[in-house]
């Protein structure tokens, strides 16, 4: 035995069967190792001449130091005669789906419930999945006790989910908010998704034994394959050309310039800040996105725009909120609706922008890990906070794709787009650059 630490839980090893290491300090407290490498603590004792164990919480959640302090509680109130297995035995066969949703949205709140890569879920996911809790989880199955659950009632759930019965025009929060709640397949998907989490939390606190929704064949989310074509491209470069005759769009022109060209999401343009551009490096090194940090090789035109935009007076963010006030831009949906409306690329989306992006990239002959890789997808992102020079290929990737959206944008027409399988173009670049390398040749005395 030993006192469990951060250290000695980390380097606790999976077996082929579960087993429980207990600490050394305070009997009857251990922590449980799964085949799969979960961990959590637990205390062992004997009430009513029998032996009993209570799960306190699974590793992440729980620290070794306040599992510790829990189980020191606990056991305090098994010497005091009470069962705490026992009574949370009784409270797991009354808990509902209602209740079950409260404690998991508490959690979620307080950043208890992990997303990817072991961090807490960003704010905005927060706000949707506290969104399909309250207006679908909870109207289909709060009344249901969690652990009557089978696939036969979730199943049915996500259907009707599908048909629409829980869509709804209610109020929100904010002032003069109100939300325009539907139904469809891809929210289905997504909200089966989001009660696997919720049954898989109330697994690892011991309400039940297994999760219901684990192996429920789900509905095949809506792929978005939109994508803009060379002319649409041009067509996009006269709009926003148009629209700079407006004073007020400037911002929002930028950012669509910037999306185009680089790939990134829109949220990761608009709350760009100056202290995560790295001109020297021809790159943007994103403290937080999707993927958590991540670094985004980015293309001469982008770099140029960057440098021109660059002053001792910057506040904050690249792109600021409007009277001086040190805020990202806001203005930037209402702006791209009044732009597009009734144009020829009417229900154009910023996502669309993105996947065009990779769509170019594809044509272009570059691999899928490199457009990853400048898209920060988490299959080829490159996140290591060590990275100070990025592959040249990087960035040669990124001058091609922003050069040539760019020029997209400006109204160029080419009549051919496979960049890497073309050969004459190939040795002309190559000797362009072994022309640039080569050291002049010194006379002889």
């Amino acid at each position: 035995m030993v006192k469990l630490t951060k250290r000695v839980v980390d380097a606790a090893v999976a077996e082929t069967k579960d087993y429980v290491l207990w600490d050394d300090e305070l009997i009857g407290f251990g922590l449980r190792i799964f085949p799969t490498g979960k961990r959590s603590y637990l205390i062992q004792y004997r009430a009513g001449g029998r032996s009993r164990r209570y799960t306190i919480g699974i590793h992440g959640v729980w620290t070794p130091e306040t599992a510790r302090r829990e189980a020191k509680s606990q056991l305090g109130r098994v010497a005091q005669g009470e069962d705490p297995a026992e009574e949370r035995a009784e409270l797991n066969k009354a808990m509902s789906m209602k209740e079950l949703c409260e404690l998991y949205m508490q959690d979620l709140r307080d950043g208890l419930i992990l997303g990817k890569g072991g961090r807490p879920k960003k704010q905005s996911t927060v706000d949707i999945d506290l969104g399909r809790i309250e207006r679908h989880v909870i109207p289909l199955l709060g009344s249901r006790r969690v652990k009557d659950l089978t696939k036969a009632i979730l199943t049915k759930a996500m259907r009707d989910i599908m048909a629409g019965k829980t869509k709804a025009f209610i109020k929100t929060k904010k002032l003069r908010g109100r939300a325009n709640v539907r139904g469809g397949p891809g929210t289905a998907a997504r909200t089966l998704g989001l009660i696997g989490g919720i049954l898989t939390y109330a697994v690892d606190l011991g309400i039940i034994d297994s999760n219901p929704a684990h192996g429920i064949k789900r509905p095949k989310d809506n792929v978005r394959s939109r994508r803009l074509n060379d002319g649409e491209y041009r067509i996009l470069g006269r709009m926003l050309k148009a629209a700079a005759q407006i004073e007020k769009f400037g911002p929002t022109i930028d950012i669509i310039r910037q999306i185009a060209l680089t790939g990134c999401r829109r949220g990761e343009i608009i709350n760009l800040k100056w202290c995560d551009v790295d001109i020297d490096g021809s790159c943007l090194r994103l403290s937080e996105s999707k993927e958590g940090k991540s670094v985004r090789p980015v293309g001469l035109p982008v770099v140029e725009f960057l440098e021109q935009h660059q002053s001792e007076d910057n506040g904050t963010y690249v792109f600021p909120g409007p009277r001086g006030e040190d805020t990202a831009f806001g203005g930037f949906p209402n702006h791209w609706d009044e732009i597009f409306l009734g144009s020829p690329l009417e229900g154009v989306t910023a996502h669309v922008l993105r996947h065009s992006f990779a769509s170019i990239g594809n044509d272009l002959g570059f691999t899928e890990v490199t457009i990853a890789a400048l898209m920060g997808h988490a299959k080829g992102s490159v996140t290591s906070k060590y990275i100070h020079v990025l592959d040249a290929a990087l960035i040669m990737a990124a001058d091609t794709l922003a050069g040539y959206i760019a020029a997209l944008l400006d109204g160029r027409i080419f009549k051919q787009r496979a960049y890497s399988l073309d050969r004459a173009s190939r040795k002309a670049a190559l000797s362009e650059f072994l022309d640039r390398q080569e050291a002049p040749i010194r006379k002889a005395a």
